[in-house]
Formats: structure tokens, sequence, C-alpha cells
């Protein structure tokens, strides 16, 4: 077979035909890497953990809300000077429960406190600088 009669690449490629058996697994190759490509770098989910999501975002604004509550009703409380120094004296373990315990994170018409807000409130209470309540004039100072 000489130079000029040896076809080019171009050539070769305009006479090739493609089988059905070769295409179809070409398409199922395709099929497979778009699966891979779109749940491992696509932010592609199941219906189960689009579901499972959704409940805990729902579960964490469920407490961020219970705990905004709770700051608002421990600021209101008559002893809430007293109150913050003692939350502030708890270990870190201990702030939860001191806040369960004192009924701040226990919305009206629930029996129980909302998950995971009383840690959220303890925190939130021991970093902010609450204004102190006299109790003789009744006004912030």
């Amino acid at each position: 077979m000489s130079m000029a009669e040896d076809p080019g690449w171009g050539e070769r490629v305009k006479r090739y035909r493609l089988s059905k058996t070769l295409f179809f697994w070409s398409c199922v190759a395709c099929v497979i890497a778009t699966i891979v490509v779109g749940f491992k770098w696509g932010g592609w989910v199941t219906g189960g953990g689009a579901a499972e999501m959704a409940s805990q975002a729902a579960d964490k604004a469920r407490a961020e809300m219970a705990a905004a509550i709770c700051i608002s009703r421990f600021e209101k409380a008559p002893d809430a000077t007293a109150q913050l120094a003692a939350l502030g004296k708890a270990k870190d373990w201990e702030r939860g429960s001191f806040i369960e315990k004192g009924g701040w994170v226990t919305i009206p018409g629930t029996k129980k406190p909302v998950s995971g807000a009383a840690d959220l409130c303890a925190k939130d209470l021991v970093a902010a600088k609450l204004p102190v309540v006299s109790t003789e004039s009744g006004k912030a100072s």
C-alpha cells in the first residue's frame, strides 16, 4: 500500500458506520455519566434526601424561633439580672438545662421545650450584653 492509496483520517471518519450495538452502549455510558456527575457534583438529591433536608431546616428554624422567644421572655422576667448571673456561672454543658428548667423555651400551649432551643438561647444570652433592669425604678440602665 502506498501513501497515495492510504486514505486520510478525515476520509476514514466519513466512511465509518456506527453499529447499533456500539450506539446503544454509548448512550448507556452517557446516561450513567450524567447521573454520576449530577448526584456527585451537580447538587441532585433523591426525594428522601430532600425530605430529610427539609425536616432538618424546619427543626433548625423552630429552634431559632423558640430561642428568640426565650430571650425575650428571659429579659422580661423580674429576676433577669440574677438569673443571667447564675447562667453565666453555670458550666457550658449545664446552661441548656438551666434554661429548660426556667421554662423559658417551653412555648405556651406545649408541654415540652423545643429541641435545641435551650442551647441556642443560653449561648445568645451569655454572649449578649443585656440591660440591667433596676427593680426599684423599672427602667433599664
